[in-house]
């Protein structure tokens, strides 16, 4: 009994590490967006640097789920918490990674730059934000019914970026001194867009955790 109390109070501790990561996921990626309307090239320079704690954060998380599978030797249900944790805290990994790639494109067009970015990017930003919250609340409560909600989340997006991709093709063919910042402009509504598809991975694996199966919420 004792032994079963000690495994449970670390999954326990190994949840509240992904919740961590999630939350400073999600922070990196709103500053990550406002450093490109601010032309703030020094805060998104913070930005890439801070992603080196999210990379030990996740390594912390992958190491100790390792452990316990190796110690405890889990089966059925108690092994696919530590595989959905896994899984859980790589997306998040890569979640970080494309935040960090926005704050790169902020230096990358640099201050004062002159360019309105495009608003797309902004409101793409607000609703990948929404999709890592409910991804995480689904993952806190088992709760498959928010898990599949983020594919009609994960559309929209989809769908934004389309648009905006569009029309900055549109104006790169009209002005083509502007490629450069077009293109940065591209780039970074692709990482919003890749953002919202590992929320929508997490919502695969609550799925997974709790009903034991896959399903493809990209669909």
């Amino acid at each position: 009994m004792v032994g079963r109390e000690s495994f449970e109070s670390e999954i326990h501790h190994l949840e509240q590490l992904i919740i961590k990561l999630a939350r400073r996921t999600k922070e990196q990626l709103q500053l990550a967006v406002q450093t490109l309307y601010d032309c703030d090239v020094e805060k998104a320079r913070e930005v890439i640097q801070n992603d080196k704690e999210l990379d030990k954060l996740d390594m912390q998380i992958n190491e100790e789920a390792v452990v316990l599978i190796a110690r405890q030797q889990p089966v059925a249900t108690d092994l696919r918490r530590l595989i959905v944790a896994l899984r859980i805290s790589s997306d998040l990994e890569r979640m970080a990674d494309n935040a960090k790639n926005i704050a790169k494109s902020a230096t990358h067009l640099g201050e004062n730059h002159g360019i309105t970015v495009h608003p797309s990017i902004r409101e793409m930003e607000a609703i990948a934000s929404e999709m890592i919250d409910l991804a995480i609340s689904s993952y806190e409560n088992e709760d498959i019914s928010l898990a599949r909600k983020l594919s009609e989340l994960d559309d929209m997006v989809d769908n934004m970026y389309s648009s905006m991709l569009r029309e900055l093709l549109e104006v790169s063919a009209t002005e083509p001194q502007s490629i450069q910042h077009v293109m940065q402009m591209a780039f970074s509504g692709r990482y919003v867009e890749r953002i919202g598809d590992h929320a929508t991975n997490i919502g695969e694996d609550v799925t997974y955790l709790v009903k034991g199966k896959s399903l493809d919420l990209n669909l």
